[in-house]
């Protein structure tokens, strides 16, 4: 998320698309009616449903689940055609101009270098054209035919306003009212923000939904800009802290990235890392890699990770495949592949497609481990529950062993909102009878792994028996001291490079930001994002001082914001060339003559050179990427692409199926549905009223929304003679469920490619556990199958069947 939730009141126009902020994030909602109403901001929605977003919105469209990119990109040709671009900004902050080689090309929905037998990219054509001097060949005048800005325009001549109607359903007026809107912004005294969530995510291409709107966002000079960016609405408190440390299979902390199994010393590893600027006089941040990598090896290992064994590096697990995601793990599970798996704070059963393949897997392990504190159907899933759970208990031989865990409403610690806000909380309750924080127990489980490793000896004993553990109680280290092992501390006496007489930190002192860390052992810090979250001043987390003297919603001395307390990223696109504001009445930094200034922490050198440094000092270019160059499996520009399951042919490639670098297991191949026996297009959602699977164990929540159910048009009702509370069945390739009809206007059938498309929403708070009656979820019916680059599973767009049901459950 680029911008703040605070921000999102200096905006002119909010576009929700692959999200539902009103229902699902109905407190930081607030900010967008703060915008309509002090800034007379407009609010458009384009969701499959007519959802509790588009009730209070000015301008809504239907849009068919999957067709997002064809959307998009018809935006962005409809943008380049009636001039709706802020020249000044994508001339100079994006890679607008750089050449590209000359084999790159893109025909058919395909881009250059498909292995179909590998169902990947040779991504060797994916490149800029590179000078003598080692910098990207430009062209200015934009003339040249490999340039990036005559390739977008090639690539997105095809969607047209009629293909857009064609593929997405949307009604080509509905489709051009919008852009008008949005073209509007491409002024730069106008901005528009992004609003998107799970509605992108889940698909199998869900990152490249994503990329259209950052591309589109960038023709309209909206990033980096007062009520502009891209904002990711998470769907839970630290969902944006998971990521930040590193529990994805292929990071570490601050987004570094594991090892491969390729790299087999720390300085093969480190020479893909720290990119080289492209192009003149820029940061290149990344160059500083070094200093958080080694900061975080010795924040592990202490005085045992030193020069002379690279750190520890050895000592680091090695990828052997490109991730170890949850997808991959349960497909090794149903192989049996799998002896043990510890489900800490997650419901896998309910999360997961293909329920019958999560249960199937589940059965082969010997010992499952829930951390949780609630009866999760994960820790359940070998009950038998009927309809809802309908297994052969006697047979599944899977020992389980639930760990009852306290609740955040009973720790102490910080939580990471979808604004990078990094907020301390208090213990408001006592843990009920046996509960133990998940600190507790994986300390507990820490000693006594290590003691076993001590005493009987192991394979590769090192990276446990030398991992530092200095805290006060080793059993129960403290959240306040894990905070500061995240920030970073100083292990020498720190001196200033250029001056080595001046002290910049005493040894044993906290950093006071990232700037400080070395890479040659003198300093740790365990996730250099949050550097100057617990500084020598302090826990800046626990700041709770509300005062907004610019009015600009930036609110320095509340919380802290990664990184360095910076409220809006890339905030020096907000000035032009010369570091002037774009719009003067709305002003994040400035360029006062010798150094960025402003109510935000300027996203730059604070002396750096306006009219030298670019915008984007993470990126060697210093410019934004509307070509996206080998970063993305599935291609440099977004390309529409059909989901697995759909009710039409793309009309790009016909014999495409599915985004064709996404990753199948063959198993999963088979259990594709067709559109003949699978017409419906299924889509999932949430609702206010849950949150998650956690709250249908509470009462009230169970009284406001007890029963599960399924929305569906009138029109698909009359077609199947289904009734408005009608007990129905929907059942795709891999499973079904029983449900109750609702039959409403807020769902409208689609034409696309000629025919009429039904969309049937389907929310996901039902389970077999709790206080709500039993129910289900989407993931029983959905395919197993996730994004080409994340594996977030496609849970927004799959094919089912409807008819109505005899009353009662069995």
């Amino acid at each position: 998320m680029t911008n703040s939730w605070t921000d999102i009141k200096n905006t002119d126009l909010v576009v929700i698309m692959g999200g539902n902020a009103a229902e699902a994030h109905p407190c930081g909602f607030k900010w967008v009616t703060e915008a309509k109403h002090h800034r007379g901001a407009k609010l458009i929605v384009v969701d499959p449903r007519f959802n509790r977003s588009a009730s209070v919105a000015d301008y809504y469209a239907p849009i068919r689940p999957g067709s997002d990119i064809a959307f998009l990109m018809g935006a962005i040709r409809w943008m380049i055609a009636n001039d709706k671009i802020q020249w000044d900004y994508v001339r100079n902050y994006t890679n607008v101009s750089y050449l590209v080689r000359d084999d790159f090309g893109w025909q058919d929905g395909m881009f250059t270098g498909y292995d179909e037998e590998k169902r990947s990219y040779d991504q060797t054509s994916w490149e800029y054209q590179i000078g003598e001097d080692g910098y990207v060949l430009t062209d200015e005048t934009l003339t040249h035919p490999r340039c990036v800005w005559n390739l977008l325009k090639a690539h997105v001549d095809i969607y047209t306003p009629e293909f857009v109607e064609n593929v997405c359903g949307t009604p080509k007026d509905r489709f051009l009212k919008i852009c008008e809107m949005i073209g509007e912004t491409s002024s730069p005294t106008k901005t528009m923000t992004s609003m998107y969530a799970l509605g992108w995510t889940q698909h199998s291409k869900g990152s490249q939904n994503i990329r259209g709107m950052a591309m589109l966002q960038l023709l309209l000079g909206n990033i980096g800009v007062p009520g502009g960016g891209m904002n990711a609405l998470r769907g839970h408190s630290n969902i944006q802290g998971l990521t930040d440390v590193g529990l994805m299979s292929n990071l570490l902390p601050g987004y570094l990235s594991m090892p491969r199994e390729t790299e087999p010393d720390f300085a093969t590893y480190m020479s893909s890392r720290g990119n080289k600027p492209l192009r003149p006089n820029q940061m290149s941040y990344w160059q500083n890699y070094g200093k958080f990598m080694v900061s975080f090896m010795k924040s592990l290992w202490g005085d045992k990770a030193t020069a002379g064994n690279g750190w520890g590096y050895d000592w680091l697990p090695k990828l052997d495949i490109p991730q170890y995601d949850a997808m991959r793990m349960f497909e090794m599970m149903t192989k049996g592949e799998v002896n043990l798996y510890f489900c800490q704070g997650f419901n896998a059963l309910l999360s997961f497609p293909n329920r019958g393949k999560m249960t199937e897997a589940f059965s082969k392990l010997k010992l499952m481990v829930v951390m949780d504190p609630l009866e999760t159907e994960t820790a359940s899933f070998w009950e038998n529950h009927g309809i809802h759970n309908d297994v052969d208990s006697a047979a599944i031989r899977t020992e389980v062993l639930e760990l009852p865990t306290t609740c955040f409403a009973e720790d102490e610690g910080a939580t990471v909102n979808s604004g990078r806000w990094l907020q301390w909380h208090w213990a408001g309750a006592t843990p009920p009878g046996e509960a133990k924080s998940d600190v507790w127990i994986m300390a507990q489980i820490y000693q006594r792994v290590r003691r076993l490793y001590a005493e009987e000896g192991g394979k590769a004993p090192e990276p446990i028996l030398n991992l530092a553990w200095d805290y006060e109680d080793p059993e129960e280290p403290t959240a306040a001291e894990l905070a500061r092992e995240l920030n970073g501390r100083a292990l020498e006496t720190l001196y200033d490079a250029a001056d080595p007489t001046k002290v910049v930190l005493e040894k044993g002192k906290q950093l006071s930001g990232f700037g400080q860390m070395r890479d040659d052992g003198t300093t740790s810090g365990a996730c250099w994002i949050y550097t100057g979250c617990f500084t020598e001043d302090g826990n800046n987390m626990a700041r709770r001082d509300n005062a907004d003297p610019s009015g600009m919603g930036v609110y320095q001395n509340w919380s802290f914001s990664w990184p360095a307390n910076r409220r809006v990223l890339y905030n020096r696109a907000s000035c032009d060339l010369d570091g002037k504001p774009w719009d003067p009445s709305r002003v994040l930094i400035e360029w006062n003559g010798e150094k960025w200034a402003g109510a935000d922490i300027p996203d730059i050198a604070v002396t750096a050179n306006p009219r030298e440094v670019g915008p984007f000092i993470m990126n060697p270019e210093g410019t934004s990427r509307l070509f996206s160059r080998k970063l993305m499996r599935d291609g440099p520009f977004p390309t529409h692409m059909e989901p697995f399951e759909s009710p039409i042919a793309n009309p790009l490639n016909p014999e495409m199926r599915g985004n064709p670098v996404a990753r199948m297991f063959q198993g999963d191949v088979a259990q594709l549905g067709d559109r003949t026996e699978f017409p419906f297009v299924a889509t999932s959602y949430r609702l206010t009223e849950h949150f998650h699977y956690w709250t249908k164990h509470n009462h009230v929540n169970a009284v406001t929304q007890p029963e599960f159910f399924v929305e569906i048009s009138e029109e698909l009702a009359a077609e199947r003679g289904i009734r408005k509370g009608g007990r129905v069945r929907v059942w795709s390739a891999r499973g079904q469920v029983w449900a109750k009809a609702v039959v409403t206007k807020r769902i409208r059938p689609l034409t696309c490619d000629g025919q009429t498309v039904h969309v049937i929403g389907i929310p996901i708070h039902w389970g077999f556990k709790g206080a709500a009656r039993k129910g289900f979820g989407p993931n029983t019916l959905g395919p197993f199958v996730g994004d080409a680059n994340i594996e977030t599973p496609e849970f927004k767009a799959f094919l089912v069947n409807i008819e109505p049901a005899s009353e009662g459950v069995a």
